[in-house]
């Protein structure tokens, strides 16, 4: 059960419907998870719906690992309702499952002939668990992806995290079709395992 009231097309105010139809008419197809609280101010609403289909949509990174990200960072906030999401999202965008399985249980993924994929990991996963990044790891991502991909990465872990903070605050539920019981941690956040990035 929702702690918070979600407005419906027919109580919106005019501003609030106008997100609503821009939301409906884009990429996503349908208001879901975080904009069914944040609709309650129009205005932020609308901000936080462009910034989130930049970052899911519209970035130089990979969808696949666009939303590799987006998984350590709902896994590392046991955010059910991102996790669902995006596990459907990463599947259709051609995450390997077994990755997406060992992230979900809190085991290290096998990178074997996915370097980017690795980095991508680590570098999300050191954002989350410190609020920073190794040298090792941030030279890795530039070498790879160049400046606006360590840019949008890093906007990706900090728009989601923003994202299930919201689902788990509100306590907003799974979409009807989707299902998710990640483990919660007997306290604090779900600590990831370290891949070691080598030098060079």
């Amino acid at each position: 059960m929702a702690r918070i009231s979600f407005p419906t097309p027919d109580n919106m105010s005019v501003a609030q419907r106008k997100v609503y139809d821009t939301v409906v008419s884009g990429p996503r197809g349908r208001v879901v998870g975080p904009l069914r609280v944040v609709i309650h101010n129009a205005d932020l609403a609308h901000y936080w719906q462009n910034m989130g289909r930049i970052l899911r949509y519209e970035t130089s990174i990979p969808l696949d690992l666009n939303e590799l990200v987006i998984l350590v960072t709902a896994r590392r906030w046991t955010s059910n309702v991102e996790w669902a999401i995006h596990k459907k999202e990463a599947i259709k965008a051609g995450l390997p499952l077994e990755i997406i399985t060992a992230i979900e249980v809190g085991e290290l993924p096998n990178f074997e002939n996915r370097p980017a994929a690795a980095e991508v990991y680590e570098f999300s996963r050191q954002i989350l668990e410190s609020g920073n990044v190794s040298d090792v790891i941030y030279s890795a991502i530039i070498a790879r992806w160049g400046e606006v991909g360590a840019v949008e990465l890093s906007s990706v872990v900090g728009y989601y995290s923003l994202v299930a903070m919201t689902l788990n605050i509100h306590q907003v539920p799974l979409p009807d079709e989707l299902s998710s019981d990640l483990t919660q941690p007997k306290t604090g956040l779900t600590t990831l395992p370290t891949f070691e990035i080598s030098e060079g």
